[in-house]
């Protein structure tokens, strides 16, 4: 799923110059990387288009435009179907319930992300601006940019395994981050900007990890 900011910043650019395109072919590139050929498309100097979209110019001439960890976390969780595609079905082993059944740590990892919206919710941590992050959430949040292009992939392939491979790796990342970087506040700490942006990482989360298992055919569970 590509922002709506991003085609739509990239269309106003080339009305600018005018000209004028129908759909505006944007691909991701990574996590918060997304590059378009609508310059080339259009007739118009790249780098004219590339400093009205703060963006730069790539070597084959598209235009890349570079979204930061924290926008790329609030676009996930206000686009409830962030990635979502056709893909074919995936069935997990239920069990061993350990870290070492990738079933089970998808799941795990869903309910935790759950469990910190519930709980947050309860000592009054609203959710807030991720940023600028530890390395392990900065790892998550490219596991998470990566989730439209691996559906994308699997729905294109007719195959569910880029999507369930992507689902193991935020699910690893996100346990990785929930045991290592507290969205609650310990002991007699105070709730500030970090827990505020960490509680929406984890709602990033959840948006991920449940729009992915209902794609293969699994209903998250809030409780495992």
């Amino acid at each position: 799923m590509i922002p709506a900011e991003v085609s739509g910043a990239l269309a106003a650019a080339v009305r600018d110059v005018g000209r004028e395109l129908g759909e505006v072919p944007v691909f991701c590139r990574g996590a918060g990387v997304y590059e378009s050929p609508v310059a080339l498309r259009a007739g118009v100097d790249p780098q004219v288009i590339a400093r009205r979209v703060g963006g730069t110019v790539t070597g084959r001439g598209f235009v890349r435009i570079e979204v930061g960890a924290g926008a790329l976390v609030d676009g996930i969780v206000r686009d409830a179907g962030y990635g979502i595609a056709r893909v074919p079905s995936h069935r997990w082993d239920e069990w061993p319930r350990t870290f070492e059944n990738p079933g089970f740590c998808v799941r795990y990892a869903y309910a935790r992300a759950v469990w910190v919206g519930r709980w947050a919710a309860d000592l009054g941590v609203r959710p807030g601006v991720f940023g600028p992050g530890e390395p392990e959430e900065l790892a998550l949040v490219e596991a998470l940019g990566d989730m439209p292009g691996r559906a994308a992939q699997a729905e294109r392939e007719r195959d569910a395994r880029p999507l369930v491979f992507c689902l193991e790796k935020v699910a690893g990342a996100y346990h990785d981050v929930h045991e290592r970087c507290p969205a609650l506040p310990l002991g007699d700490e105070e709730p500030g900007a970090v827990h505020e942006g960490r509680v929406s990482l984890a709602e990033a989360v959840q948006v991920v990890l449940g729009n992915g298992l209902n794609m293969i055919g699994e209903s998250p569970r809030k409780r495992i």
